[in-house]
């Protein structure tokens, strides 16, 4: 055990004697971690900046003016799954709606990558044991963790601070513009502070990714059940308290309640103070929750690669699941309310831009929240397949090699592992809502028709995946930047059509080619096509891992 004030491996005396407060060495670990981060952030913050103006220019191209922004919308924005899942609409104003999904969308967003950057520069650097190497020099024992701080505060501000002032460069309220920028802020700010604590208490990176995103989790379930009830219930006061809660009731272009910027700020005092003093009594490497161990003897499963690889995946996949189940029931719940939609000429154009015009309004529905959630699922293949990196650099697959198991078999287990999740959560997804869809109302696609519509999205999934095997494969350095590849396939194909995006542009994206299911006919060409460059990405992802060195 260490404290505050010295090295990380300083000795008893010269920890007593310590003048500074543990941050020695922060300036170098910053600049360290700025370069290592030189892509990740740059590339997080520019999707979110995108994600926000882009999203609200198209919305002020189709509702120019506050009359034909709440024209035929009120019922569909009123639904209690609506707000639930996005928060209510803070102002009958054309400002307001343009952001009425990226309010909350882009709250999670900041602070997941809140989460991600200061789990990276603090947990995952002591389980590879580089900060082990770092105590060797002059470094405090909280300048990793302070360094880290920065760095995502610096993402956190960016994004809220670039997504803000697009706002008004668009012509929106500045005040609106300046609540909407502090929303993000808020939460990011939050999340800066639970991700601090969480990585103290966990003693794994899985176990800190755990903690956080289930921290993220409640936060969010709190929000949504306290915005779908009425002001006076006692259920609403639930959502004061989440950092999600606190984004959606700053109100941007309605109240533009500020104030609550200082909850945020507030939140992450009381994180980073909790974070330090688990930091100054806990050993290195350690955390206050320990691991759990696992059983003296390995089942059959566990005999191979492939077993192994299922074996570490189940919290993975148990959560995922959940998520479908869930967000399956409220997509085919809403699905009763989007008859009122067709009656707005301007809302069926976007989704016709965004998903194709193929049959019903119900199905152009279902085949865009689709596509959505397919871009998530690939999040998830991408997390398995950057595992192979982590267990590497961690020793574990040093550990597996030595034994008669080869490369191809230890990287084709992880690989397939990670393309075979996307394909059941999209089953599941697809299956819920095609139950659930038809209770809600009769229009709504049959079973059939969304599973197959669910499942059409795979290969552009299993393209995005291949390139995290491709990377992990060859240069695993560069793996990371898997998540920027999947964000600007997000935004230029799903979004690209709403933003005016020149087409060459649009058809770069393999979430462009997938078909206009359900409603409309499959395309076995364009499913082909990318399937086969799936397959070449991770050909070669397997040929490159065999010949190269250990990370």
């Amino acid at each position: 055990m260490t404290t505050a004030g010295a090295p990380l491996h300083a000795s008893p005396a010269a920890r007593a004697a310590a003048p500074d407060l543990g941050l020695t060495g922060t300036g170098e670990l910053l600049r360290l971690a700025l370069r290592r981060d030189r892509v990740l952030v740059p590339a997080s913050v520019l999707g979110l900046v995108l994600l926000s103006v882009g999203s609200a220019q198209a919305t002020l191209a189709l509702y120019p003016d506050d009359a034909s922004a709440t024209a035929g919308l009120g019922g569909v924005l009123a639904n209690p799954g609506v707000i639930a899942l996005y928060g209510p609409l803070a102002s009958p104003t054309a400002d307001a709606l343009a952001v009425f999904k990226t309010v909350m969308m882009g709250a999670f967003l900041t602070a997941v990558l809140a989460l991600v950057v200061v789990r990276r520069h603090t947990r995952t650097e002591e389980d590879e044991g580089r900060l082990e190497l770092l105590g060797a020099g002059v470094v405090g024992r909280r300048a990793p963790l302070a360094a880290a701080v920065l760095v995502a505060l610096g993402a956190v501000v960016l994004a809220g601070g670039l997504s803000a002032a697009g706002l008004a460069g668009l012509g929106m309220d500045g005040r609106g513009s300046l609540a909407f920028g502090v929303a993000w802020v808020t939460a990011g700010f939050a999340s800066v502070g639970m991700a601090a604590l969480v990585v103290q208490l966990a003693s794994t990176t899985r176990g800190a990714a755990g903690l956080g995103f289930g921290a993220l989790g409640v936060a969010y379930a709190l929000r949504a059940v306290g915005d779908s009830v009425p002001e006076g219930d006692a259920l609403h006061a639930l959502g004061w308290l989440s950092p999600l809660g606190w984004a959606g009731r700053v109100e941007a272009y309605g109240a533009d309640r500020l104030g609550l910027l200082g909850l945020g700020v507030a939140a992450l005092g009381i994180g980073l103070a909790a974070a330090v003093a688990v930091l100054d009594r806990r050993d290195l490497g350690a955390g206050v929750i320990p691991a759990r161990g696992g059983p003296a003897r390995g089942g059959r499963l566990l005999a191979g690669p492939l077993g192994l690889v299922a074996r570490q995946s189940r919290g993975t996949v148990t959560g995922w699941t959940v998520g479908m189940l869930l967000g399956g029931v409220v997509v085919g719940g809403l699905l009763g309310s989007v008859a009122d939609l067709a009656d707005d000429a301007a809302v069926r154009e976007m989704l016709d831009r965004l998903a194709g015009s193929a049959g019903t309004v119900e199905d152009v529905y279902v085949a865009t929240e689709v596509r959505f959630v397919a871009v998530a699922v690939a999040a998830a293949g991408i997390a398995l397949v950057l595992r192979l990196v982590g267990a590497e650099r961690r020793g574990l697959g040093e550990l597996v090699l030595a034994t008669a198991t080869s490369r191809t078999r230890w990287f084709g287990a992880h690989v397939l592992v990670a393309l075979v999740l996307p394909a059941f959560l999209m089953a599941v997804l697809g299956t819920v809502v095609g139950v659930v869809g038809p209770a809600a109302t009769p229009a709504a696609p049959g079973l059939a028709a969304v599973l197959g519509a669910s499942l059409a999205t795979l290969p552009a999934v299993w393209v995005v995946v291949g390139v995290a095997a491709l990377l992990s494969g060859a240069v695993p350095r560069f793996a990371p930047l898997t998540w920027g590849v999947l964000l600007v396939a997000f935004v230029v194909g799903e979004l690209g059509p709403t933003m005016d995006l020149p087409s060459w542009l649009v058809e770069a994206s393999p979430f462009a080619h997938v078909s206009q299911l359900p409603g409309g006919a499959f395309e076995p060409l364009p499913a082909v096509v990318l399937v086969a460059v799936a397959a070449a990405l991770v050909l070669a992802g397997r040929a490159a891992y065999r010949h190269r060195d250990a990370v």
